[in-house]
């Protein structure tokens, strides 16, 4: 372990790099998955059938597949051409992640009483300000805790970028795994732990959100 700790400046920057990922795939994710979310229960019948069929190929699809597409195939076509790879791993993290939260919206959506709705197209809102002001924040708030978990899974999900070169916690365990052999137990566990605390941070961060809306009710 002397390998790892005379180079942890490595070992921080690897997970700063994670950090990154997870935090910038997870903003991603959220703006995507809430609009799929709401094309999903909106009226028109061909956004529905578009957000569907989204996210039906993608949560059946491994994001092992994600990456490959947009890592080789999209720029094989013109597209992400020289993009960094920290970019392009977000989009891949982001794009598989959205239709998780979508799912986790729409469970909220459905949560929502239906009163509520009516009423506000009663007073004479759009469809749009009635998801924005009316469904939307309420359907938050139900859907806490599986939008947490998808946010943890997703930032689990940030190790298989590395390999796609892409020097982030798990590429650096790997690497360091490579030079001490005889270490390979107490590496794996040191990096385990750094990953336990951010999913914490997370699921602390969750339930101070739950804790919080409950009390303003």
């Amino acid at each position: 372990m002397e390998d790892v700790f005379s180079h942890f400046d490595l070992v921080l920057k690897a997970f700063w790099l994670t950090v990154q990922l997870a935090f910038l795939s997870g903003v991603a994710a959220l703006v995507l998955g809430t609009a799929l979310a709401a094309m999903r229960v909106g009226p028109i019948a061909v956004l529905r059938w578009v957000a569907a069929t989204y996210v039906t190929l993608v949560r059946n699809t491994p994001l092992l597949v994600m990456c490959v597409f947009v890592f080789f195939a999209a720029p094989n076509t013109g597209l992400l051409t020289g993009a960094p790879y920290v970019l392009k791993g977000t989009i891949a993290v982001s794009l598989y992640t959205a239709p998780f939260v979508a799912e986790s919206l729409r469970a909220g959506v459905n949560a929502v009483p239906l009163g509520q709705a009516e009423a506000a197209r009663a007073i004479g809102m759009t469809f749009g300000q009635n998801m924005r002001h009316v469904v939307l924040p309420q359907a938050f708030r139900a859907s806490v805790p599986p939008l947490a978990s998808t946010l943890i899974a997703m930032t689990k999900n940030t190790s298989v970028v590395a390999v796609f070169g892409l020097m982030e916690a798990t590429a650096r365990m790997r690497y360091f795994v490579n030079r001490n052999a005889d270490d390979t137990m107490l590496i794996f566990v040191l990096f385990a732990i750094g990953y336990i605390v951010l999913v914490e941070l997370i699921s602390l961060g969750a339930v101070g959100l739950e804790r919080r809306w409950r009390a303003a009710r």
